[in-house]
C-alpha cells in the first residue's frame, strides 16, 4: 500500500520504515484517537 486517505489527511508510506508509518498514520487518525494511538504504539515499541 503505498497511500492510506482519510478525511483528515493523505499518509504516504511507500520506502518509510515502520516508526514513520505509524506516526503518518497517526497524524491522519481522527484527532479524538490521536493521543490513544500514539500511546499504543510507544506501549509496544513502534515509536
Amino acid at each position: 500500500m503505498d497511500h492510506v486517505v482519510t478525511e483528515y489527511g493523505v499518509a504516504k508510506l511507500r520506502g518509510k520504515s515502520m516508526r514513520q508509518r505509524a506516526l503518518a498514520l497517526i497524524d491522519i487518525a481522527h484527532p479524538d484517537f490521536r493521543d490513544e494511538l500514539r500511546h499504543a504504539a510507544k506501549q509496544i515499541k513502534i515509536i
